[in-house]
């Protein structure tokens, strides 16, 4: 029997490249076990089928993970065409066969100038959307009739990395919520053949537009060189905040923000925004209102526990 693991208290992001064939949840366990982290979460289900940026944040950086669940992303994924499945992608079962037509680069563009910018886009029926309080795909195994719902997503970009026989190659930028196995699928329905994701794999997250990523494997190596290699793999809180404008306090400010008060004097057009103290570490998030006043919205432990006697504010 394996001994009980001992899991404690650890604060910071792990840029994890998510392998084939397991669920977000699954590997943000499987690396939680690693790093023996008491709490952890990660930002933006990816399919099983995909591989490639998960990032996952261990304690207080929990806190912040529903910000980079709405982050920008982008994705290189292949579309296999003439074949639709009931998942959109390769790990459903095959709903219908067609014929390929001749792919030409005109003819292809014309098909996805609709798909890029504002668009309204259809859930795949095997999603984790949730309808009734349950997920999609939760419905979809008994064999219940779904309606997916609609929604508003942007997509930034789509770009032809390669054609060759009946696969296409694509580069996407795209907006929280975007479903890839979605444009896959209307891609191939402007087509006239139908068409489901064979390959995805997510690229970046904003703000790690050039990450670092850690595989399972190169944790558990990294694990058996002992603590202090596996801990160097995590990145501080403040990475994942360095899409927001910066508010830096001195002490009697650090004092007061974690106080929960509010501040005047802090200049600057309205905005959230992540407030440092002296020694350049975040203590949280806070908005700043048109007249200059910052009020806390959320804050780190450790901006409460320099504060004694501070009741911690509510989040």
């Amino acid at each position: 029997m394996p001994p009980k693991i001992r899991f404690r208290p650890l604060d910071g992001l792990l840029l994890l490249d998510k392998p084939q064939g397991l669920s977000s949840n699954a590997a943000l366990q499987a690396a939680r076990r690693l790093f023996r982290a008491e709490k952890g979460g990660h930002t933006g289900s990816l399919d099983p089928l995909a591989t490639g940026l998960l990032p996952l944040c261990f304690g207080e950086a929990t806190k912040i993970a529903g910000l980079l669940l709405g982050s920008r992303k982008a994705y290189e994924t292949t579309a296999v065409l003439g074949v639709t499945t009931d998942s959109d992608d390769a790990d459903g079962a095959v709903l219908r066969r067609r014929p390929v037509p001749a792919l030409t680069p005109g003819g292809l563009e014309a098909a996805l100038a609709p798909l890029r910018g504002p668009i309204r886009q259809r859930a795949p029926i095997y999603s984790a959307l949730k309808q009734g309080g349950e997920p999609l795909y939760a419905k979809a195994r008994r064999g219940e009739a779904i309606e997916a719902p609609e929604r508003d997503v942007e997509v930034h970009a789509i770009e032809v990395l390669a054609i060759e026989d009946g696969r296409v190659r694509l580069r996407i930028e795209c907006g929280s919520g975007t479903y890839v196995r979605s444009l896959v699928r209307d891609l191939g329905e402007a087509l006239g053949c139908g068409a489901h994701v064979a390959a995805l794999r997510r690229l970046w997250v904003e703000p790690f537009l050039a990450p670092r990523m850690y595989t399972l494997e190169a944790l558990e190596a990294l694990a058996g060189q002992g603590d202090e290699a596996l801990l160097a793999a995590l990145l501080p809180v403040e990475t994942g905040l360095s899409g927001f404008p910066r508010r830096d306090l001195d002490a009697d400010g650090v004092r007061r923000f974690g106080m929960g008060q509010r501040l005047r004097g802090q200049g600057g057009t309205a905005a959230t925004v992540a407030v440092f103290g002296p020694d350049g570490r975040v203590l949280g998030l806070g908005s700043v209102d048109p007249e200059g006043v910052l009020a806390p919205q959320r804050l780190f432990s450790w901006a409460v526990l320099n504060t004694p006697g501070a009741a911690p504010p509510k989040h």
